[in-house]
């Protein structure tokens, strides 16, 4: 997937800048100049010209930890975790709401943002000790004050795969939770010990009894819901197979024709923001 056919939570405009997370001194000059996206519960307040994120001036961002986001020609970026400031014509929303819709600097900052917030809120204290930790490195790290251990964001790989029979048509599959005639691709989690193809293989049989070959990668995009990459493939299956509800994961399973997909009589798919959707509308395009 490339150009305009990346996922769209896998675009970002800024440079991560490494270098800056290891150097105190930059890190502050970032800071004094730079702006700042606040984020509460996975939500940044969100122009609705654009849309576009509402960023600060770092003396008007709300006092906690600054995790640096990266830099580009115009500035530097950070995250703060705190209350959202009000502001007319702007409102909070959240990835899956807008992520589709920002620019590709916008996408980048609050993909990362939300990442990055999420495991912070979650990892106080070290898993060695117990002891509280604190931000180091702009963020990228959380180090313990007792121990000096060092501990990294957790990013959990997950498989996405888009089963088709080689031709006309796919498998999707639907949880009673969602909308109403919507149908999505299949996923699960990697294993420990277990290759993303395996991954894929395993996964669609545990789920729909079907057994699946020619597993091809095909792009990837973070899922920071809170802490996923989802890893997306496409995989064959024997046309004459019927999908079964194995797991208790789904309520239903079933091929669809392209000609399905494409009519407003067919399944309701995933929405743009999910690369499921990327992963059905390229196999819809032939690509």
């Amino acid at each position: 997937m490339s150009g305009d056919r990346t996922p769209a939570l896998s675009r970002s405009a800024a440079d991560r800048d490494a270098a800056t997370r290891e150097d105190p001194a930059a890190l502050e000059a970032a800071w004094v100049n730079g702006k700042v996206l606040v984020v509460s519960d996975g939500a940044a307040l969100v122009s609705d010209d654009g849309p576009s994120l509402v960023l600060l001036d770092a003396d008007d961002a709300p006092a906690g930890d600054r995790l640096y986001l990266g830099r580009d020609d115009t500035s530097s970026y950070f995250a703060v975790a705190g209350t959202l400031p009000r502001r007319l014509g702007a409102r909070p929303l959240g990835l899956r709401e807008v992520g589709a819709l920002l620019d590709d600097r916008d996408a980048g900052l609050l993909v990362h943002a939300v990442g990055l917030t999420n495991w912070h809120a979650t990892h106080p204290h070290c898993a060695r000790c117990g002891a509280a930790t604190e931000v180091a490195r702009g963020g990228s790290v959380r180090r313990c004050r007792a121990d000096g251990s060092e501990h990294f964001p957790r990013t959990d790989p997950a498989v996405i795969m888009l089963v088709t029979d080689g031709a006309d048509r796919c498998v999707l599959g639907r949880q009673a939770v969602w909308p109403a005639g919507r149908f999505s691709t299949l996923a699960g989690f990697v294993e420990p010990g277990e290759s993303a193809e395996q991954a894929v293989v395993r996964e669609v049989a545990e789920e729909t009894g079907l057994a699946v070959r020619e597993v091809v990668y095909r792009g990837s995009q973070p899922w920071p819901f809170p802490a996923s990459l989802m890893l997306g493939f496409r995989a064959v299956c024997d046309g004459d197979a019927v999908p079964h509800p194995r797991d208790g994961e789904l309520e239903d399973a079933r091929w669809f024709t392209k000609d399905e997909l494409r009519s407003a009589k067919g399944a309701l798919l995933p929405t743009p923001v999910s690369i499921a959707w990327r992963l059905i509308t390229d196999w819809l395009d032939g690509v």
